[in-house]
């Protein structure tokens, strides 16, 4: 099998969040990999989009059969104009389209020996037993891997086989753990302990580590891999270490990962041997589905056709075809003793006439990530067989399934669709109007499918798409709806017109805006009286926060997405049904950033560090500028300078200079000598304040625990980080001047080598200014820095620089990865890599479309029972998977939590709603009218933060307000036409969320 040339280097601002998940060997394996894909059908386009989207090398189409109009409801590449036309040769076009770094080509001859030696990996979908079995053994012969994936209806499976002795090279997706070292016993075992950031550990018996940045027991440092055994106590035994020298202080420990290697069986010896990826409760009905399809193989050998729509004669037919198989074979060849679930063999058969785009979402997906796993060698492959259906999404039990008349073909773009669900219930669909929130990967991949299924496609139907997002670059490896040609344009506007071309019947209107209380008088009552439901496809537990509790007051159903590399979940909230949203337990402090004492002063974990080196940044070379820029009058006199509370942050981006730069070797002057601030004198000083053997007044070391005792730097030009810090820092401050810069770094190295170490004096100015450590007048130093600022003034205004995140050629990235690696040398801290800095600092989620489009598609799945009406709650699904650990799970959602308080008892769901009435209530009439209605006395209301009644006021203070109209109490929103208001009762308890009152306009 030959790999692709690979002579253009990857474009890592393309590809930045999927190479947070994959990483660049993998990416580059990935780059050079030639795929062969069989089967352009629905399940076969979304294979082939993702391959494309995540830069495979080459992927050769293979499908002469021509397009039909059962392909059209889950097959995006194709429209009406290419009926007729073989499906491979339509689809090219398109695919090509989503990346000119990606040769994507047409094959139309046979599947030979020789055409499948020409590939690492071989992909067959919708393709018949006897052709899965001839290509899968050639390629099982010849050390070629090969996928089948099929989808029947909503049942879906996927076959794995990458030969006898494939090898992982990383078989998790986690990063290598990481923790610091407390300190190192001598003995054997030697007992390592953590420091106590590390909270409680992941490592785990069997663990091999190697460790680095150990003072004393440097035998350690960069030594071979060692196993790790847990104790009871959570210490590490890390064998022999008597013959080492004794452990002085800090160091870390990193795991080391390990190659392993998978054996697969061939086909023909897996399909009577099948090994089920499942969870132990599923494997009989993972094993039921198995001979379900072998079933409709046989079904079509025999009839030259699959089952039709809903005929309980050709149902039958496929259920005694299963029974005469016999059973399968377990693991060590022995029969399995298991009864053919007979009922869900027909259900499968009743409804496997159709193509519906949710299944090939979500198959789709997986089977793209297994090809990357098979070609990068990332992540463990399944083993071997995975089942997954969605047969929930018919009607219950006891309701009558669809007729073969109203699933019947009909030359219509749905027909895939009605097949499975029936003409009456694609009615349904198109009058639904939906408001999607958020454009990005997930709310593309949910476009398409709105399109496909014919979501708002009808009259009074529609898709209001809301996000005042940009396209960006690293956007075109995973949102599909997005070209070249839309960079820098509203994500929403360009992903309406592509939605458009899906499908010319779906309305679809943009909104470049983001829904927060800010736009509430936009989506307010009259914008949500016209919605069905809610998507949502979001980033951050804030946003998705505010959706829910819009869709709680609104009662309108939500569907939820979101991902984080290979993990992804699909959530589903029904108003009176299920529970509402709530975001994780932790996602709270999510977005909160950690104490700045701690980041400042005492750094314990590597995204502190980083943290830090951003903040440097931010303060250097932006908020000096923006103040000497607008705050003019602060340098009028060291007294204004003083009260303007910015001494410190100008002081400090004065640095060593007395005036203004001026040339280049000035700008690298004022980086040296920030430099010497920052990881040696500062360093010093602090352990001045704080010696290494402090200790407090309860007799504990000071610098214990999180508290790691920092070493001072030693400059050194030689040192790249040494250097790299000096030349990003001077050539940030040279742009904030508006001087020249230098990338030469030979030059700067030699200019290094001729400056003076800094006066100490000017140092110790800066440090005391920062630390406030000058007289209460402000005296220190701050009649010198007015005057030095005043050449800052007269010249041209500085330019602040904004960080930008992805551009790695204006030395910002540079400047945060050099000074967070510096100081995590100074607290012996592991160092962020360049990429890991870029994460962080970015606050970037690690992304992938596979995971992207699966959760999609489980959200999908969700909207065709939301649509077909009212459902009981075991009807609904959460869904959680994590392609990288090959684990899907799925789950009924919790019902609402009931609460009460006396007689009263109500969920989240539930409101007292009250008319305005003719004339307009006074507060005193409504408080009475509430207590009419729930038997209990108000003694507070709320409208937002607005207290509009208490009866702890005075008697003439209540008076004032209870003969007053509730809504001259109050500020309205235009078009409002329901007042939400909070009640207290006599009686309660402080935790009590009592319903709120809607007061009807």
């Amino acid at each position: 099998m030959d790999t692709l040339e690979t002579s253009k280097l990857l474009d890592k601002e393309l590809y930045s969040r999927q190479l947070y998940v994959l990483g660049l060997p993998a990416m580059q394996r990935i780059q050079g990999a030639k795929v062969l894909l069989s089967g352009l059908q629905g399940l076969g386009a979304e294979v082939a989009k993702n391959l494309v989207l995540m830069g495979v090398g080459s992927l050769t189409l293979h499908d002469p059969h021509p397009t039909c109009w059962s392909d059209l409801a889950a097959q995006f590449l194709l429209s009406e104009q290419d009926l007729g036309r073989s499906r491979a040769e339509a689809s090219q076009k398109l695919l090509a389209e989503l990346s000119g770094a990606v040769q994507v080509s047409v094959y139309t001859g046979d599947i030979t020996k020789d055409l499948l030696l020409d590939f690492q990996v071989v992909v067959l979908t919708a393709s018949r037993l006897e052709e899965q079995l001839r290509v899968g053994t050639l390629c099982h012969e010849h050390g070629v891997c090969f996928l089948v994936a099929d989808t029947r209806g909503l049942v879906g499976q996927l076959f794995c086989d990458f030969g006898e002795n494939f090898t992982v090279q990383d078989p998790t997706e986690a990063e290598p753990l990481t923790a610091n070292i407390q300190h190192i016993s001598q003995g054997s075992p030697g007992i390592l302990t953590l420091r106590e950031e590390a909270g409680t550990h992941h490592f785990h018996t069997g663990d091999w580590v190697t460790f680095s940045g150990i003072e004393g027991m440097v035998e350690l440092n960069g030594c071979d891999p060692r196993p790790l055994h847990v104790r009871e106590d959570g210490t590490l035994e890390i064998g022999d270490t008597t013959a080492f020298s004794c452990y002085l202080r800090g160091g870390a420990v990193t795991e080391v990962k390990r190659a392993k290697t998978v054996s697969h069986e061939p086909l023909d010896t897996a399909l009577l041997q099948p090994r089920v990826v499942a969870q132990s409760a599923q494997k009989v009905r993972a094993r039921c589905l198995h001979q379900s399809f072998r079933a409709l193989h046989k079904f079509q050998q025999l009839h030259g056709r699959p089952p039709k729509p809903w005929d309980p004669v050709d149902a039958e037919m496929v259920v005694d075809l299963a029974q005469a198989m016999g059973p399968l074979k377990g693991t060590e060849g022995e029969p399995l003793e298991e009864q053919l679930d007979e009922a869900l063999v027909r259900t499968v058969a009743l409804s496997s006439a159709g193509g519906l785009s949710p299944m090939a979402a979500v198959l789709g997906a997986v089977a793209a990530q297994e090809v990357l796993k098979a070609i990068s060698g990332k992540f463990m492959p399944l083993d071997q067989w995975l089942y997954f259906d969605a047969l929930d999404c018919l009607p219950e039990d006891g309701d009558p399934f669809p007729n073969p008349e109203d699933c019947a073909p009909r030359r219509c773009r749905y027909d895939g669709q009605t097949a499975v669900f029936g003409t009456n219930f694609q009615e349904k669909l198109s009058h639904q109007h939906y408001l999607l929130v958020g454009a990005g990967a997930v709310g593309c991949e949910l476009l398409k499918s709105f399109a496909l299924m014919g979501l708002g496609a009808g009259d009074g139907g529609g898709v209001t798409v809301a996000d005042m997002d940009h396209v960006e670059l690293s956007n075109l490896s995973r949102q599909f709806l997005f070209r070249s040609q839309d960079i820098h344009r509203k994500k929403a506007e360009v992903a309406a017109e592509a939605t458009r071309r899906l499908n010319a019947d779906l309305q679809v209107t943009p909104l470049n805006l983001q829904l927060d209380p800010t736009t509430e008088d936009i989506f307010g009552d009259d914008f949500f009286s016209g919605v069905n439901g809610v998507a949502a496809a979001l980033d951050t537990f804030e946003a998705r926060d505010y959706v829910a509790a819009r869709c709680t007051h609104f009662l309108k159903p939500l569907l939820e997405a979101g991902t984080m590399g290979t993990r992804g979940s699909a959530s589903v909230f029904i108003p009176h049904v299920t529970e509402n949203y709530k975001a994780p337990s932790d996602a709270a402090s999510e977005d909160a950033p950690d104490p700045v004492c701690t980041v400042r002063y005492i750094p314990a974990t590597t995204e502190h560090t980083v943290q830090w080196a951003k903040g440097e940044f931010d303060d250097l070379f932006c908020e000096s500028a923006k103040t000497i820029n607008s705050h003019p009058q602060a340098l009028s006199s060291p007294e204004d300078l003083v009260k303007s509370q910015k001494q410190p942050l100008l002081q400090t981006m004065r640095g060593v200079l007395t005036e203004r730069p001026q040339t280049w070797q000035d700008c690298v002057l004022w980086a040296f000598g920030h430099w010497q601030l920052r990881f040696h004198y500062g360093i010093t000083q602090l352990l001045r304040t704080y010696p290494p053997d402090k200790v407090q007044e309860d007799g504990t070391p000071f610098w214990s625990g999180p508290k790691q005792c920092p070493q001072p730097l030693k400059f050194d030009a030689s040192q790249d980080m040494h250097l790299l810090y000096v030349l990003a820092a001077a050539n940030l401050y040279a742009q904030m001047h508006g001087l020249p810069g230098s990338q030469d770094q030979t030059a700067l190295r030699g200019l290094l080598n001729l400056l003076p170490l800094p006066d100490p004096q000017n140092l110790d100015r800066i440090f005391a200014s920062e630390l406030e450590l000058d007289s209460p007048s402000g005296e220190f130093g701050c009649k010198q820095l007015h005057e030095d600022l005043k050449t800052w003034s007269k010249g041209p205004p500085l330019k602040p620089l904004t960080f930008e995140k992805d551009n790695d050629s204006n030395f910002h990235v540079d400047f945060v990865v050099a000074a967070a690696s510096l100081r995590a040398q100074n607290y012996g801290i592991p160092v962020a890599s360049h990429a890991e800095t870029k994460r962080i600092v970015g606050r970037i989620i690690p992304a992938v479309v596979t995971t992207t489009a699966a959760v999609a598609g489980l959200v999908g799945l969700e909207l065709y029972k939301v649509v077909g009406g009212p459902r009981p709650r075991h009807a609904f699904r959460h869904s959680y998977l994590h392609l990288a650990e090959n684990y899907f799970s799925r789950w009924v959602p919790k019902a609402p939590d009931i609460q009460k308080f006396h007689h009263l008892k109500w969920t989240c769901w539930d409101r007292l709603e009250v008319p305005a009435g003719q004339p307009e209530r006074t507060l005193e009439s409504l408080l009475a009218h509430i207590q009419e209605l729930q038997g209990l006395r108000v003694t507070m209301l709320l409208h937002g933060s607005a207290l509009l009644y208490s009866a702890g006021w005075s008697e003439e203070k209540q008076t004032q307000h209870l003969s007053r109209r509730v809504t001259d109490l109050v500020k309205k929103v235009p078009g409002q036409r329901v007042l939400v208001l909070e009640l207290g009762y006599e009686g309660e308890e402080d935790d009590t969320n009592f319903p709120r009152l809607h007061y009807k306009l």
